[in-house]
């Protein structure tokens, strides 16, 4: 051992000392792992960061997948917003200018001007497979009579003041099986009678009867007051024909009507207490 170290003392301290500056160079590059795994780390690093992109890529569209798919979903709500919203304004304007053309063709606001009316509130609703009525808040106290007609604000007709009392009255519906008015279809000048049904008044609907053979109606005639009689004005609209059907003969025809007035909206009506009959 001693003849080895004296051959090769100088190598064996060469190799030693080549040994400590490589470990001390591997020690300055890297302070928190042995060099095996900092090889290691070394080694593997650009397959680490090939995946870390992979991953992020694929992280990156399924965000903008989802993303995409969020505003997908929220610009087709907004566009079925949009077209309920132009239906209702198209209905809006549909509305608007049917009525702007009732009230000229009826001529309803000259003739509001000789009406004298009494606005009343609803008190009471009665309804019943016979009858179905109103209760208003005003009576004979206002100058409210039997027969008086009752409207909405629009002019369509409600029913008419079959009891009265001092500061109460009672309306019968049009609906009523007890309700018979003179009527007209405004297209034609068709005359005939509106009149209460028990089979349609279920149904919120009366029918127009006694028409002329020659009667030539459409679904959606206008069907209005005739003024016949003198006990209502003319031109207060009633409804509009829902169906033509024949009787049980077969040989009579007779419509059934949908009243325009919406009975269970309504909480103030008009009663006109007095008119001037315009033939």
């Amino acid at each position: 051992m001693k003849d080895f170290l004296k051959r090769n003392g100088l190598w064996v301290l060469f190799a030693v000392a080549v040994i400590a500056v490589s470990l001390a160079v591997m020690s300055f590059f890297t302070t928190t792992s042995s060099p095996l795994a900092n090889a290691a780390q070394v080694i593997t690093s650009p397959f680490r960061t090939a995946f870390t992109a992979v991953a992020d890529w694929f992280n990156d569209k399924q965000a903008y997948y989802a993303d995409y798919k969020a505003l997908e979903e929220e610009n087709q709500e907004l566009r079925d917003q949009i077209a309920k919203m132009e239906r209702s304004v198209r209905q809006a304007e549909a509305d608007s200018a049917e009525n702007k053309r009732l009230r000229e063709l009826l001529n309803l606001r000259p003739q509001e001007e000789k009406w004298e009316l009494e606005s009343a509130t609803i008190l009471e609703r009665s309804s019943s497979n016979w009858t179905r009525s109103f209760t208003l808040s005003k009576g004979t106290d206002c100058g409210i009579a039997v027969h008086d007609a009752v409207i909405t604000s629009e002019g369509f007709l409600v029913g008419t003041v079959s009891k009265v009392g001092t500061n109460w009255c009672t309306v019968l519906c049009i609906t009523d099986t007890d309700t018979s008015l003179g009527a007209l279809v405004f297209r034609t000048d068709e005359i005939g009678v509106a009149e209460g049904d028990f089979q349609l008044m279920d149904e919120g609907q009366l029918k127009l009867s006694y028409l002329s053979p020659e009667a030539q109606l459409l679904n959606g005639d206008l069907i209005v007051t005739s003024g016949l009689g003198g006990y209502l004005p003319s031109g207060l609209v009633i409804g509009s024909v829902e169906e033509v059907k024949l009787d049980d003969s077969g040989s009579t025809q007779y419509a059934v009507l949908s009243p325009s007035a919406d009975f269970d909206a309504l909480t103030e009506v008009f009663v006109i207490k007095d008119f001037t009959v315009v033939e």
